[in-house]
Formats: C-alpha cells, sequence, structure tokens
C-alpha cells in the first residue's frame, strides 16, 4: 500500500502495488483478486480514485511470464473508513480566559492518530493560520476572543470542518474580599473569603497579604487555611487577597483591603435605645435611635447596622423628625475608639422600630393619648405626663374621639344627610 498509512477514509485516492522478488529481469502480467470489482487491472499496481467503504476487503495478487506462473499473494487486508468530524478543544479547559493568560486551541480527529495530517483554521484574528494540529495564545488579548475551527487534509483528501468553540477573553478580573465580621472577638478569629467573579470561572488559588507594604504572602503560621478560598485570622490589620492560576501563575488584580480590628473588652458592649419608648411609632412622629456605650471616658466613632430602608448615620444619635414605614426595621451598633481606630466593641443586640401607618389620633391641643397597664390614661406635653382616672376619662371622651370613631361617625352623619335630601326631594 502506498504511503503505508495504518487507517485510509472514504474519498482519499491510494495505490496498492504487487512487488515478485526475483522476477525484475521477466516481463510479467498481473491478476488480481479484490472485493466490489469485476475487471481489476493487469498491471503491477491498482490505483483506486475516491475510494469507498465497499472497497474493503481483502486484495491478492499473482504474476504470469511466458509459461511462469506464481503463486497468489498473501492477502492484504484495506480498511475504509468514514472520518470522524475534528472537534476543537481549549487547553485549559477553562470556560472564561481572561487577558494575559496563555491558552491553546487544538484540533483533534478521532482514528486518525496515525495520520499524516495538514491542518487548516478558521479563526477571527489569524492572518497567517498554523498547518499544525494546535494554535498557542500567549497573553491573550480582548481581540483574541471570536470562533475557531479546523479541519484535515490529507493529500488530496478533506476532512469536514469541525464545529465552532468560541473563545472568549475578557478583561483582567479583581479578587473581591469579604469578611464575617470586622473586629477579632476575645480569644477568637475572622472568617476570610476570597472570590473571583464570575464563581464559573475555576481553576483558582488564592494568596493572602496583610498590611499595604506587605508582598509576602501568609502561611500556615498567620493564619488557618480552608477550602473554597477561606482563612480564619485572630491577628487584627489591613488584609487582601488575589487569585492565581495556570502555570506560569496568572494573577489576578488584588481585592480591596479589609482592616480587621480587635474587640475590647466586653464591659463596653453598647446598647440601642428609642425615646420616648412606645411600643409602636405612628407615622409622622418624631423617635430617636441612640446608641450607648457605658464604661470609662473613652471616645467612640460610631457604627450603625440596619435592614430599613433609610440608613442611620454615624452618630450615637439617629432622630427621625417624620417618621415613616421606611424607618422600620431592626438597628444595633458598635463603637470604634477614636484613639485606637482597630478597637471595637462588639455588635450590640437589636431593637425593632416599628412605624405605623396609621395616623396617631391628638387631641386639639396637638397632644397623644397613651393608656398605661394600670387602665390609668397618660398625656404626654412637653416631655411631661399626667395622669387621669377612669372617671375624668369620662367626662372628656369627647374631646378624646377616636380616629375609628372619627371616621364612623362622619360616615352616618353623611348617611344621615343624604336620606333627609332624598325625602324632601319632590316626587316624581
Amino acid at each position: 500500500l502506498q504511503h503505508s498509512w495504518s487507517q485510509i477514509f472514504t474519498g482519499e485516492t491510494i495505490t496498492l502495488r504487487c512487488e515478485i522478488q526475483g522476477g525484475e529481469g521477466k516481463v510479467w502480467k498481473y491478476e488480481w483478486t479484490a472485493p466490489n470489482t469485476n475487471s481489476p487491472p493487469t498491471s503491477s499496481e491498482y490505483r483506486i480514485s475516491r475510494v469507498s467503504v465497499s472497497h474493503s476487503g481483502d486484495y491478492r495478487c499473482r504474476g504470469s511470464s511466458d509459461y511462469l506462473l506464481t503463486g497468489w499473494s498473501d492477502a492484504f487486508r484495506l480498511t475504509v473508513s468514514f472520518p470522524s468530524k475534528p472537534t476543537v478543544t481549549l487547553q485549559p479547559s477553562w470556560t472564561q480566559i481572561y487577558s494575559g493568560e496563555t491558552v491553546t486551541v487544538r484540533c483533534e480527529i478521532q482514528g486518525g492518530e496515525g495520520a499524516q495530517w495538514t491542518y487548516e483554521w478558521r479563526a477571527a484574528k489569524l492572518n497567517t493560520p498554523p498547518t499544525s494540529n494546535e494554535y498557542r495564545i500567549i497573553r491573550a488579548t480582548e481581540s483574541d476572543s471570536g470562533g475557531y475551527s479546523c479541519r484535515g487534509r490529507r493529500d488530496y483528501f478533506f476532512s469536514e470542518w469541525s464545529d465552532i468553540i468560541t473563545l472568549t477573553v475578557s478583561y483582567k478580573p479583581k479578587a473581591k474580599l469579604r469578611a464575617d465580621n470586622t473586629a477579632v472577638p476575645v480569644g477568637g478569629s475572622v472568617t476570610l473569603t476570597c472570590s473571583v467573579n464570575p464563581s464559573s470561572s475555576s481553576g483558582w488559588k488564592y494568596y493572602w497579604y496583610r498590611d499595604e507594604k506587605s508582598s509576602e504572602a501568609l502561611t500556615t503560621q498567620d493564619a488557618v487555611f480552608h477550602s473554597n478560598g477561606q482563612i480564619s485570622v485572630s491577628q487584627e490589620g489591613l488584609y487582601r487577597c488575589r487569585g492565581g492560576r495556570g502555570n506560569p501563575v496568572y494573577y489576578t488584580k488584588d481585592s480591596q483591603s479589609v482592616r480587621i480590628g480587635k474587640t475590647v473588652t466586653a464591659s463596653n458592649r453598647p446598647v440601642v435605645t428609642l425615646y420616648p419608648n412606645w411600643s409602636e411609632i405612628y407615622r409622622g412622629e418624631t423617635i430617636t435611635v441612640r446608641c450607648e456605650i457605658h464604661g470609662g471616658d473613652t471616645e467612640w466613632d460610631y457604627e450603625w447596622e440596619t435592614n430599613s430602608m433609610i440608613k442611620a448615620p454615624n452618630q450615637s444619635e439617629y432622630r427621625i423628625r417624620s417618621a415613616s414605614s421606611s424607618n422600620s426595621g431592626n438597628y444595633r451598633c458598635k463603637g470604634r475608639m477614636k484613639s485606637s481606630q482597630h478597637e471595637t466593641t462588639e455588635w450590640s443586640d437589636s431593637v425593632t422600630l416599628t412605624v405605623s401607618d396609621k395616623t396617631v389620633c391628638k387631641n386639639k391641643e396637638g397632644e397623644r393619648k397613651k393608656e398605661n397597664q394600670r387602665g390609668e390614661e397618660t398625656v404626654r406635653r412637653g416631655g411631661r405626663e399626667k395622669k387621669t382616672n377612669k372617671q375624668k376619662k369620662k367626662k372628656k371622651k369627647n374631646s378624646w374621639v377616636t380616629c375609628m370613631e372619627k371616621k364612623t361617625e362622619e360616615t352616618a352623619n353623611n348617611k344621615e344627610q343624604h336620606n333627609n335630601r332624598k325625602k324632601k326631594a319632590p316626587s316624581q
């Protein structure tokens, strides 16, 4: 078999040759036995153009010269198969490639490993495509993004084009650092998590650093390393991280820095209070949310955390002059020493503020009515309280009509007026 190819594909041209050792000086006539043919050649070469699967089988030959006839040759088995469609792969096989990384685009023809292929490529950026089965992109850029496909060629035979694989090269990513707490509790630790977006990108290892000027990555002596890009630290400082993958290692941009402080003693734990401390606040009222830290004469900066729609300022008091439902939520606070910003208190317990959309009922002097547990009524006026017994309340009932009572009374009056007008109307 000419070319001695181990595998023959449909559409190729092949030549089988019959050779008689020691018969070089004679004129030979050749006979062939072959599948799928009624008129085999009589020469020493059997040429098949555009071979098909039906040409598969055993081929034999023999020669005759004058009155001399050789025996039949051993059978040569020809196997013709359909070529596999090429496949383009990426190495490494990451779904997301970033600018500056190295990636290899590879063309693979299954079953054609022993064949001597020349490859053709279709690619957006390739002005002079390679003829090998690999295309190596060193320091990829956004312009390398696009579709890549390939096919194989052997003599005059061409395989199909592969399906297109799309390479997407994005800008260099920035790592993201998150801390479950920004202060190390007494005798405890803080967990830091480093990640690279999008989360579908893979193959990352994470490198951790403390303090801005440090280029030395943290080791197991500095932190406890967990899986999934997490570490636990018990030392205060300014932490940052970055991701790396590949060989040579490709690094992301550094994350934003997160300052981890030290928690001061438990005796300085703050308390959140509401003033006035009513169980329900009505729309339009004024309320003050206060953060109090007892013990010592330390000066503090304050930090608030709330799930309300309106965020509290970083002061010891948050005065809400006209409350609305947007102010409803849980409030907690902590303090940070002005003299040492690394040292903070623990978070206070949360206090829930509920602002009702109902309108508060007031008397003509603008006083709010509230009844205490003893059944006595408390009237707040200018910060002072006065109590009236139930008997006095009955005498002043008309001046303390509730909103619902007023609404019911107005509805009844309107109905009565309507009926009176109906009675006075002349009959038709």
